[in-house]
């Protein structure tokens, strides 16, 4: 395992157990975030990065029970979390890196993402990553439940122009990686890009 995936799993690990209760407020946005995806009865979707599954019951109710919802994480406690909370029952969860995912090419319709861009050892490989399980024309969020300039101040640190959820480096760098923008949102309650799989 490299140290960036060893960094990110001690960093969630630690607190994998109080997750929810810090962010207790989340669910609505990620649950008005999951509406955005357009999603169908019968769907496909990823939710890559699922942490303790928060996005689990809003796309499940959005794919019905003939879909499919599965959760991805690379840390044992976040999923431990998910389960706990019940939120194995709305998707299969998986141990496993959303930069080598055991799902096949063109597998699914849609990723949802929460927090996970700023996190990826290689973001244009690993959003190459994503785009190869989902089929042309299906859809990718990228969302934090707060924007930009409200997670830096909350991190005590400002926001740098190489940011990569910045409109002007995240298009780019989704257009190189499989994806086209579609939508763009950074607003002091949440961060939303919305992506298309082109050809």
């Amino acid at each position: 395992m490299s140290d960036d995936h060893t960094h990110v799993q001690e960093f969630f690990a630690a607190r994998a157990a109080d997750w929810d209760s810090r962010f207790p407020d989340d669910g609505p946005a990620h649950a008005a975030a999951v509406a955005e995806l357009g999603l169908r009865e019968g769907d496909r979707v990823l939710d890559a990065g699922c942490g303790t599954g928060r996005a689990l019951p809003p796309l499940r109710a959005a794919v019905g029970p003939s879909g499919v919802v599965v959760g991805v994480d690379l840390t044992p406690a976040m999923l431990a979390a998910a389960v706990r909370a019940g939120r194995d029952r709305d998707g299969q969860l998986l141990l496993a890196d959303v930069t080598e995912l055991p799902l096949g090419t063109e597998s699914l319709d849609a990723v949802f993402a929460a927090g996970l861009v700023a996190h990826l050892p290689e973001p244009a490989e690993n959003l190459r990553e994503l785009a190869r399980v989902v089929r042309a024309g299906g859809t990718l969020a990228l969302f934090h439940p707060i924007g930009r300039a409200a997670l830096a101040a909350r991190q005590g640190r400002r926001i740098t122009p190489d940011d990569l959820r910045a409109e002007a480096n995240l298009g780019p760098l989704l257009a190189g990686s499989g994806w086209r923008m579609t939508s763009y949102a950074d607003e002091e309650a949440r961060f939303l890009a919305l992506a298309v799989r082109v050809k």
